[in-house]
C-alpha cells in the first residue's frame, strides 16, 4: 500500500498486533470547483446572504482503518471518514456506500476499492459535480458515528479552503514546468517571479526589463510587463532580483519621480531639499531654514509682485559687469543665467503640464496629451487639465488640428493611389481585405498584405487579419514569402 499511496499513508501504531493507518485521498474533480454556502445575517432565513468563490483544490478525505486480525475473511476494516469541509450527515452517506462496497466484494481486499471509489466518485454521489455546498452549520444530529466532521462556520472554513487552494496552487505552480511570457522558454516554477498579479516570467528577463528601465529612469513603468494589466510590483519582490546598488538606484529614482509628480512639493533653492508648499506660495526648508516664494523661487517677499523671469534674466545680466562681484558668485549667477536662457528656449515650443510643471513639446499627432513624468492627461491648446476626449467633444478646442490632417493626407493620398492603381490593373492578383473588403495586390513574392483603404494588415495564403507578422508568420504559421 505505500508503493500506491507513497506520502499520502500514513502508519500508525500497531494495538494489539492490529495494524492501523491514514490514507490522504485527493478528490479528482473539474478544472474549477464553485463552492458556496448561505450566510446569515439576520435570524430571519429569508435574509440568508449567498456566498461563492471557485477553487482548484480541496483539502482530501483522510480515510483511518484499522484492520481485524480476521480480515479480509470475515470483517471488514475498522474504519473513520474525516473531511474538513463536509457536514457529518453527508459523510455518513460516504461511510454507508463503503459499507455496500465491502458487502459486494465480502471476503476480498477492499481498502484500495474504498480509495479509487472515494477519489473518483464521492464528489458526483454526494450531487456536487457543479457547485459544493458547505453546511448547513449548526445541525445536531450527528449521524454514523464513523463520521468525522472538520466544519465549524462559514467564517471558519471559507478561510481555511481559500487558504489551501493558495497554497496547493503554489506547490504544484513551483514544482511544474512554466513558459514565460516574454522569452517562451520553459524552466521549472521555482525559477520564476511571481507577481501579486498572478501573471509569471523568469527571473533573467525580469532582471533584463527592470534594467532598461531604471537605466532609462522610467522607473514608473516597472509594473507588470503584460500591456492590459500594468500591475504593482512591490519593492520586496524587485530587491530579489536587483543588486544592492541598483535597488539603491530604483528607490532613488522612484522617490524623486514621487516627489516630482506631488504638485505641493517645490526644492530649496539653496541645498535643493524637497519642500511642502503652503497655500499662500512660500515654503521654508527644513534643512538650511531658508524661507522662500515657491513662484520666483527668491526669498519670500510678503506684498512684493514677483519678478518675472525676463526680469531676473536682465537684472542678472547686467550684474555681470560689476567689477565688486567676486568669482564664486559670478559663477553662480552665470549658472543662473544659463538655466533662465534653456527655460525660456524650451517653453517657446513647450507647455508645462498643468499637474507636476514638466514642460513638454508635441511634435505631431492629436492635442491629448499625457505627462510622462506623473502621467496625468492635458489638452496642448488649452493647457487645462483633461480626462479622456470628452473635453475635445463639448469644447472650443479640436482633437486634430486642421494642418495636421492635411500633412496625414499628403503623405497617405499618394501612397493609396499607387495601391488602388495596382488593384484595378492586377485584379485577378488581388484578394479582398477581410477587414473592409477592399482588393488589394499582392507585391513581389511577400504574403503580408497591406489595405490601402482601411490601413489594415492581413495574410495573402489564410486572409486572416495579422495584428503582429513576427507571431502570424514564422515555422508554425504562414510563410511570408512565397512565389504566385
Amino acid at each position: 500500500m505505500e508503493s500506491i499511496y507513497g506520502e499520502n499513508i500514513f502508519i500508525l501504531n500497531n494495538e494489539n498486533g492490529l495494524r492501523s493507518f491514514q490514507i490522504r485521498i485527493h478528490i479528482e474533480a473539474p478544472e474549477e470547483l464553485t463552492i458556496s454556502t448561505k450566510l446569515n445575517t439576520n435570524t430571519n432565513n429569508s435574509d440568508d446572504f449567498s456566498y461563492s468563490f471557485q477553487v482548484k483544490y480541496i483539502p482530501p478525505i483522510i480515510l483511518t482503518c484499522l484492520l481485524p486480525k480476521s480480515y479480509p475473511t470475515h470483517l471488514p476494516p475498522y474504519f473513520t471518514i474525516s473531511v474538513q469541509w463536509l457536514d457529518s450527515v453527508r459523510i455518513s452517506s460516504l461511510c454507508s456506500m463503503l459499507d455496500s462496497i465491502w458487502n459486494e466484494q465480502h471476503g476480498q481486499e477492499v481498502i484500495y476499492s474504498w480509495a479509487e471509489w472515494l477519489h473518483s466518485s464521492a464528489i458526483s454521489y454526494l450531487g456536487f459535480d457543479k457547485e459544493i455546498i458547505l453546511g448547513p452549520y449548526g445541525r445536531k444530529d450527528r449521524g454514523d458515528p464513523r463520521a468525522i466532521s472538520g466544519c465549524v462556520s462559514a467564517d471558519v472554513d471559507i478561510p481555511s479552503l481559500k487558504s489551501y487552494n493558495e497554497e496547493q496552487r503554489l506547490e504544484s505552480f513551483l514544482t511544474n514546468l512554466q513558459e514565460c511570457c516574454i522569452c517562451f522558454s520553459e524552466f521549472a516554477g521555482s525559477e520564476f517571479i511571481r507577481l501579486p498579479c498572478q501573471h509569471f516570467f523568469c527571473e533573467k528577463c525580469m532582471k533584463t526589463y527592470s534594467d532598461v528601465l531604471i537605466q532609462e529612469g522610467s522607473v514608473n513603468k516597472l509594473l507588470c510587463p503584460i500591456t492590459k494589466c500594468g500591475g504593482m510590483i512591490p519593492p520586496g519582490l524587485i530587491k530579489r532580483w536587483l543588486g544592492d546598488e541598483e535597488f539603491e538606484r530604483w528607490e532613488s529614482l522612484t522617490l524623486q519621480k514621487t516627489l516630482e509628480s506631488m504638485t505641493d512639493v517645490v526644492y530649496c533653492p539653496r541645498c535643493e531639499t524637497p519642500c511642502i508648499e503652503e497655500e499662500d506660495q512660500h515654503a521654508q526648508c527644513t534643512k538650511c531654514f531658508f524661507n522662500f516664494c515657491t513662484l520666483c523661487r527668491e526669498k519670500r517677499h510678503v506684498g512684493i509682485m514677483c519678478l518675472t523671469p525676463e526680469m531676473k534674466l536682465r537684472i542678472l545680466q547686467e550684474r555681470q559687469g560689476s567689477g565688486q562681484m567676486g568669482d564664486k558668485q559670478r559663477r553662480r549667477e552665470q549658472e543662473m543665467i544659463q538655466e533662465l536662457l534653456s527655460v525660456k528656449e524650451i517653453l517657446r515650443d513647450a507647455k508645462q503640464c498643468p499637474s507636476c510643471k514638466m514642460a513638454i513639446s508635441k511634435t505631431e499627432g492629436c492635442n491629448k496629451m499625457v505627462c510622462q513624468n506623473c502621467g496625468k492627461y492635458f489638452c496642448y491648446l488649452c493647457n487645462k487639465a483633461i480626462d479622456g476626449y470628452d473635453h475635445f467633444r463639448s469644447g472650443t478646442c479640436e482633437l486634430f488640428p486642421q494642418q495636421e490632417v492635411m500633412n496625414w493626407e499628403e503623405r497617405m493620398n499618394p501612397r493609396q493611389l499607387v495601391a488602388q492603381i495596382q488593384a484595378e490593373l492586377y485584379a485577378e492578383l488581388g484578394h479582398t481585405c477581410p477587414q473592409c473588403g477592399q482588393n488589394n495586390v499582392k507585391i513581389g513574392n511577400n504574403n503580408h498584405i497591406f489595405c490601402w483603404a482601411c490601413q489594415g494588415h492581413y495574410c495573402y495564403l489564410c486572409r486572416k487579419i495579422v495584428r503582429r507578422g513576427s507571431q502570424h508568420f514564422g515555422p508554425k504559421g504562414c510563410k511570408q514569402h512565397t512565389v504566385g
